[in-house]
């Protein structure tokens, strides 16, 4: 078989109360998360006749705690069986978009059904976690293997191509996973450094040929350190210098006039502050005059004035952060690293490596879209539709990210009924 849990390990001992299989640390951070988001959400909506946003971001707030509860206490083993049947259905999903998807702020990455309407971008992150998982913890799989590498890659690349036609920052996601999953999975270390330097050189390429050719060179230099031979160091270096060129050409005659737009916003938002930098700008100032304890709850200027349109969404974390001051930005950073590094601590002490791969996967994603959605709002990263897990309005994110905790707590139930039966 391929894989295996005792039947006492998926039911919970009834001379036991189900709380002492129940991770409190990670469920109440994910609370007070959620908490923060509507309290954001509101301050950025209330008085801009939107409390449609508050209003519903609460709905779903209530049907992700529904859905990360039902998932913490499913049988494991039916979350290791529905995975391949989940992934072929997010690929459907992910199909359907392109096809008859409805565009939203210049991006075609919704699907409406009657008055329903998601993201499958969203759900499709999670599922090929879920996959590689799988696949990699079937018996006999090694990640250091070629193809057992390529049908890892594969998995990842495919729902990532789908995505990348029209949601280029949804798709950079997979890049983190890809990197994420197989660090844990084991894989070689050489090789994950020549995957990980490959986005950075992109990047830096963006502010010139200099900056293209120096960090291609540091990081070429730096493949020498692992002792790899000839070969392997001059096709580590090819790597390098070809990112940088591809990059350049995909800028030039693939990218999308809005998506050139982000790009240049990063390098120089000052160039347009009126016009396409004056998101970012505003964002940074907000940021940045909240002082040490802010300025108080609905007192925002950038925030109740409306400088920052959509706030609510991609720009969230400058309500917190005005309102409250550089208290209120730690507190939120301090919740979500807690939750990261709560989660890593599950991974790292898991039963089973399945179970393990999924809970630091879905740390990836979480680190993947703090990092960068701070990093927007602050202006170190180009503004590309990441949102703040927890924080951010948007239906479809939220309870999919109380359905990843659900599965983070189900790996730290599994371990605890494992434990006891030993």
């Amino acid at each position: 078989m391929e894989y295996t849990v005792a039947d006492s390990a998926d039911i919970t001992p009834h001379s036991e109360h189900w709380s002492n299989y129940f991770d409190w640390g990670v469920f109440l951070v994910c609370c007070m998360l959620v908490a923060v988001g509507l309290i954001s959400i509101y301050s950025a909506t209330y008085d801009a006749s939107m409390s449609e946003y508050f209003t519903k971001q609460l709905m779903y707030s209530a049907i992700g705690l529904v859905f990360m509860l039902t998932i913490a206490f499913l049988p494991e083993r039916w979350i290791y069986n529905l995975a391949y049947p989940s992934y072929g259905l997010a690929i459907v999903l992910l199909g359907l978009v392109l096809a008859i998807g409805k565009t939203v702020y210049g991006q075609k990455n919704w699907l409406v059904i009657g008055s329903f309407s998601f993201q499958p971008s969203e759900l499709a992150k999670i599922i090929t976690v879920l996959a590689v998982a799988r696949f990699l913890t079937h018996r006999g799989r090694n990640i250091r293997t070629l193809r057992d590498l390529g049908i890892t890659l594969l998995l990842i690349v495919l729902p990532m191509g789908l995505i990348l036609v029209e949601d280029t920052g949804s798709a950079s996601v997979f890049a983190a996973i890809t990197v994420g999953v197989m660090l844990w999975a084991g894989m070689d270390i050489f090789i994950l450094f020549t995957l990980a330097a490959i986005p950075v050189i992109v990047v830096l390429s963006f502010f010139g040929q200099t900056w293209y050719y120096a960090s291609a060179g540091i990081f070429s230099a730096a493949a020498v350190v692992f002792r790899r031979g000839i070969i392997g160091t001059l096709i580590a270096a090819g790597l390098f210098f070809g990112a940088g060129f591809a990059s350049s050409f995909a800028y030039n005659n693939l990218l999308k006039p809005y998506q050139k737009d982000r790009v240049q916003i990063l390098l120089n938002p000052d160039a347009d502050p009126r016009g396409k930098g004056y998101n970012v700008i505003q964002s940074i100032m907000a940021v940045g005059s909240g002082g040490l304890f802010g300025k108080g709850f609905l007192h925002g200027t950038q925030t109740q004035l409306r400088y920052i349109p959509k706030q609510w969404t991609d720009f969230i974390f400058c309500v917190p952060t005005e309102e409250f001051g550089f208290v209120g930005g730690v507190i939120v950073l301090g919740l979500l690293g807690m939750l990261i590094v709560r989660i890593i601590d599950v991974a790292a002490d898991s039963h089973s490596k399945f179970a393990s791969m999924t809970s630091a996967g879905v740390a990836v994603i979480f680190f993947y879209h703090t990092a960068v959605n701070i990093g927007m709002a602050i202006g170190v990263f180009p503004v590309m539709g990441i949102p703040l897990p927890f924080i951010s309005a948007g239906g479809t994110s939220l309870v999919v990210n109380m359905g990843m905790v659900g599965l983070v707590l189900n790996d730290y139930r599994s371990k605890r009924l494992k434990s006891r039966r030993q």
